[in-house]
């Protein structure tokens, strides 16, 4: 119970049906574990560790798989952090030579979301690294550029032609789709999704959840200063 198989291909069901009863057929049903969550709490952490390296991981609010806005969402996290020319990678990374590494993805899950990022920085800049990424996070509800939104979608067009060249990539989309949706979006739908998206749309998703909202964390040999409005 519970189990999700994903199969993707120019295949014969009736083969792939008995493989699956010889590969799987003698699996027993077990109880469903029971998972206990807790509501998301922000504020700052630090774990003291004597490294010549500060790691500094940042959790924000978003949205499930399942929401109407995880496209938006999608969106905005490629607007920070979608290839070289994102705001993340630019402005910290390659304009102020601040860390080595800096990325930011967006985890949705059934029931919830989060925009995680990662800088990995030296203990002598990662003040610095902190403020300006917490800086471009704030950045975003000042305004969003027609161009960043076309390369979000540029970038995703270019992802559905790739999965289609891939049984694997397509296989493990509808894995995920039946267990997050209970059903399997089809590459046009994800297109039409995909091309709705406005400057006006993930703007409005933006100012719904603000940056100050923040779970942030820290590993090196000291803490750092964060706004008092997380602190």
């Amino acid at each position: 119970n519970g189990s999700i198989i994903g199969i993707a291909g120019r295949v014969d069901i009736e083969s792939v049906k008995k493989i699956l009863e010889e590969l799987f057929g003698s699996w027993e049903t077990k109880e469903d574990p029971e998972f206990e969550t807790n509501l998301s709490s922000t504020g700052y952490e630090h774990i003291d560790h004597n490294s010549k390296q500060t790691h500094i991981g940042i959790a924000a609010p978003s949205v499930s798989y399942q929401d109407d806005d995880y496209y938006n969402a999608w969106a905005a996290v490629g607007v920070l952090s979608g290839g070289m020319s994102s705001r993340l990678f630019t402005n910290v990374r390659e304009k102020k030579g601040l860390c080595y590494s800096i990325n930011a993805t967006l985890n949705s899950l059934k029931h919830t979301g989060k925009i995680l990022c990662y800088a990995g920085t030296t203990n002598e800049r990662a003040q610095e690294t902190l403020d300006v990424t917490l800086n471009e996070f704030d950045l975003l509800k000042n305004g969003i550029e027609e161009e960043e939104i076309s390369r979000c979608k540029a970038r995703a067009k270019s992802s559905l032609v790739m999965q289609q060249e891939s049984t694997m990539a397509r296989a493990s989309s509808i894995a995920r789709d039946w267990y997050l949706l209970g059903r399997v979006t089809t590459l046009d739908e994800i297109h039409t999704k995909i091309e709705q998206l406005t400057v006006e749309s993930v703007l409005d998703y933006v100012h719904r959840f603000p940056s100050e909202k923040l779970n942030i964390l820290t590993i090196g040999p000291a803490a750092l200063e964060v706004p008092h409005a997380i602190s």
